[in-house]
């Protein structure tokens, strides 16, 4: 199975695929707008994406990618994010004085780095693509904050482990295809949903009393405002289901509220964080 990636080989991303899709063969892409579009175009079997993490929050571009694009959620799953430093071999934390990594993982490893105030800190497209520079560079003053299997992919040592602030710190990852080739787990308990209201007042508390009204759990709320419409949104949810055929009727309770609808995906909800650590 072909399973597109923002990023390099040894990101997150890349770990992410592999628990989703043991074996798979990974197609990284530069950007997330080439992710979907392989996807879309059929060069690739499937894509995962990142969608939110717990400190930082959502990836707002991949919500607005998914309601663009003839893609659904099929699995979803939780990466706990562990942070390294990272350098070539025979480098050591003394030589190091420049650090590269994803701004959000910089911002994730900020008492490290205060710890270590001669490292300056440089942004980078992609934490295994920092990994990826050092070892193009074999420069000993610099280092990169990255996943342990991007050190391993690339052959590079880890200098200092679990380098990040906070433990608490998961990646919540979707595995999409084309919509026509998810397949339809019966034991789906949990749906996305996107929706945008029709411009009247109490249009969003009409719409999520109806979904409240069957019991649905509505787990997480988004909004996103709609290009070319100023002050108009799409709002984004995730509700738990106590059955596949919940997600159906909630889809049909938004209806009369709701200038659009759409599942995102009705998929099985991931264990809890704990169990991921």
């Amino acid at each position: 199975m072909k399973i597109a990636i923002q990023g390099e080989p040894g990101s997150f991303s890349h770990e992410a695929a592999l628990k989703l899709v043991p074996g798979a063969e990974i197609a990284p892409c530069s950007l997330s707008a080439d992710v979907f579009a392989a996807v879309a175009g059929g060069t690739v079997d499937a894509a995962v994406i990142p969608i939110e993490n717990s400190l930082a929050g959502s990836v707002s571009e991949h919500f607005d990618l998914l309601l663009n694009h003839d893609v659904k959620v099929e699995r979803e799953t939780l990466l706990r994010i562990r942070h390294n430093l990272i350098a070539i071999s025979g480098a050591s934390l003394g030589t190091i004085d420049r650090v590269f990594s994803h701004p959000v993982a910089l911002a994730q490893c900020r008492k490290f780095l205060a710890e270590h105030s001669r490292m300056d800190s440089f942004a980078f497209y992609d934490t295994a693509g920092s990994v990826k520079q050092l070892i193009e560079l074999r420069d000993r003053h610099a280092g990169a904050i990255a996943s342990r299997a991007a050190a391993e992919y690339y052959g590079a040592v880890i200098l200092a482990a679990d380098i990040e602030d906070n433990p608490e710190n998961f990646t919540r990852f979707f595995l999409i295809k084309r919509s026509r080739e998810v397949d339809n787990d019966p034991m789906a308990n949990k749906i996305s949903i996107a929706f945008s209201l029709e411009n009247r007042p109490g249009s969003l508390v009409a719409a999520l009393t109806a979904v409240s009204a069957l019991g649905t759990n509505l787990t997480k709320i988004e909004s996103r405002p709609v290009h070319g419409k100023p002050w108009e949104y799409i709002f984004y949810v995730d509700c738990q289901l106590g059955s596949r055929d919940e997600g159906d009727r909630a889809l049909k309770a938004l209806e009369p509220h709701c200038a659009m609808v759409k599942s995102l995906g009705c998929y099985r909800e991931a264990g809890d964080a704990s169990s991921q650590a």
